[in-house]
């Protein structure tokens, strides 16, 4: 075992090594068993940005399991193709369609009160919906368009829903980050990214690092109804998001990067499996539990995490005591 942890720890370090399809080829060697057959039976989950790449593999992974699969999606093209072909992957599995513009605050609103409506409980809610600008744009209600993607738009989501998970018991909320986290500070005093030289990068890494935190809060506030908050990075995934605005990084990583059901695969284990988190940790990469931070002076302490849950709240017009 102490040579595993070693070899893991190696692997995450380095990067290139564990992020890259090295890493699950390696790690299967030691990881945690798959999730049983029909484990997912019964269950009702709920995935957004769900029509391509990650969602679209861990909807087609989760259905293999036995679960009725929610697949929510903004483009209405998007959706029917994307619907047709989890049918064709998936024979056996249970789709249902859902559309929604998670940045639009008053779209995620009338979905989930059409969302409680019709599906009597929700065992996991799965914020995968993600985006990256090349220059900075808001919404129609004035929010930078990546915050309100990637954090305003799941935190209203996940405060909407809080009963429908209550319902199923022992329920799962859980984030798609990214390992490009590391890179950014938590920036409480400008979330919105209105000051400096606007980067699409940093403004996707900064709400990725948001959600991470994001994801711990949330955890330590649905205790008590029963349901666990946790957040995940996926590596270095070739998806169309990648191929549209990183394309020097993945002309350079292309022969390495893995694929979608590679990068599905620990959200998949996770929703499956809800293994037990430790303590405060919960971001996990390759079915295992990982720093949030690598020392180089990330400070996220709690007035930090205090100040932007309060704007998050503040902004999506929640219960900041949730």
């Amino acid at each position: 075992m102490k040579l595993t942890n070693i070899a893991d720890t190696v692997l995450d370090r380095s990067v290139v090594l564990g992020y890259t399809r090295i890493g699950p080829a390696v790690r299967r060697l030691w990881w945690p068993s798959d999730p049983a057959p029909g484990s997912m039976s019964g269950k009702r989950v709920l995935i957004t940005g769900a029509t391509s790449g990650i969602g679209k593999a861990t909807a087609a992974g989760l259905a293999r399991l036995g679960a009725e699969v929610h697949v929510l999606g903004h483009h209405e093209g998007h959706l029917d193709r994307a619907l047709d072909e989890l049918q064709s992957e998936v024979p056996a599995g249970h789709f249902h369609r859902w559309q929604c513009d998670v940045s639009d605050l008053s779209d995620v609103r009338r979905f989930c009160a059409d969302f409680r409506e019709r599906v009597p409980g929700l065992d996991t809610l799965i914020h995968n919906a993600g985006t990256m600008a090349h220059e900075r744009t808001e919404t129609p209600a004035g929010h930078e368009f990546t915050l309100a993607t990637m954090v305003l738009g799941p935190h209203l989501m996940t405060a909407l829903l809080r009963e429908s998970l209550a319902t199923a018991g022992d329920a799962r909320v859980l984030f798609t980050s990214s390992g490009g986290m590391y890179a950014a500070a938590l920036r409480d005093d400008d979330p919105e990214y209105r000051t400096g030289r606007y980067s699409g990068p940093q403004a996707y890494a900064r709400t990725k690092r948001m959600q991470v935190v994001l994801a711990q809060m949330w955890s330590e506030r649905l205790a008590t109804h029963g349901i666990v908050a946790e957040s995940m990075h996926p590596g270095w995934v070739n998806t169309r998001g990648v191929a549209n605005y990183l394309p020097k990084f993945r002309a350079l990583t292309l022969p390495f990067m893995r694929n979608a059901d590679q990068g599905a695969d620990t959200l998949v284990w996770l929703a499956a499996t809800k293994p037990e988190s430790r303590g405060s940790d919960h971001f996990w990469h390759d079915r295992r539990l990982r720093p949030t931070s690598y020392g180089r002076e990330r400070d996220q302490g709690p007035e930090k995490r205090r100040r932007l849950w309060d704007y998050v709240a503040s902004e999506t017009g929640t219960d900041a005591t949730v």
